[in-house]
């Protein structure tokens, strides 16, 4: 997971403040990269999209990357399936090779060609699922399923309700051991909770635009 934002400070207090999570600069690396953290267990990563790496105008948004195992060929794919690319094939340091796109439909999302020991171990608070509002769901389901052979299994591709203004995005699942006390940690900033589409769900708005959906712990 990476979060890509243009308000770093602000979206990183809030995450620590709401979900708990730790954010901590990486000292041994040369990009100074920010890593998340959560029970212990590294999660993901934030990326700031003032970044001269990124193109102007590109939108924050929340990158889940789906593993593959040629990022070359899967962006060729990608973009012969109606993606426009963003970010073409780069390495990311010891972390592999990384492309970002967005897709058919206009969510952005991410590829990551890395080795399995670079994989991160699972975190109870960790993001478990991805669901994909967007007015064509069918449209961005057979999109996926082009480009990487397979719809992938951990998401959700539903038609928005309730939120028009929003454009498509790939929203988190995480989920919590009080659902209703992380929504009022979130209102107490000043930031909107609603109502997601599954029973006991709650979608929260954080700074720069980005949505979170959170559910009960199992």
């Amino acid at each position: 997971m990476d979060v890509k934002t243009h308000d770093v400070p602000g979206t990183t207090a809030f995450l620590a403040a709401v979900l708990g999570w730790r954010f901590a600069v990486d000292e041994g690396d040369w990009r100074r990269a920010i890593k998340i953290s959560a029970d212990g267990h590294q999660i993901g990563g934030v990326s700031d999209l003032s970044s001269p790496l990124y193109p102007p105008g590109t939108p924050a948004h929340i990158a889940y990357y789906l593993a593959v195992d040629d990022v070359e060929t899967r962006t060729e794919a990608a973009v012969a399936a109606g993606a426009q690319l963003v970010l073409p094939p780069f390495d990311a340091g010891d972390q592999g090779r990384i492309a970002t796109l967005i897709d058919s439909v206009g969510a952005a999302f991410s590829l990551w060609q890395t080795h399995p020991s670079n994989r991160w171990s699972p975190s109870t608070r960790a993001p478990h699922h991805m669901v994909l509002a967007c007015p064509r769901p069918e449209e961005a389901r057979r999109f996926y399923r082009d480009m990487l052979g397979t719809v992938p299994s951990c998401a959700d591709f539903v038609p928005m309700h309730g939120c028009e203004e929003c454009s498509p995005r790939w929203e988190l699942v995480v989920s919590v051991d009080a659902p209703d006390a992380v929504a009022g940690r979130a209102r107490g900033l000043g930031h909107g909770v609603t109502g997601g589409q599954d029973v006991g769900e709650q979608c929260l708005s954080c700074p720069d635009g980005l949505r979170f959906r959170i559910r009960a712990a199992a």
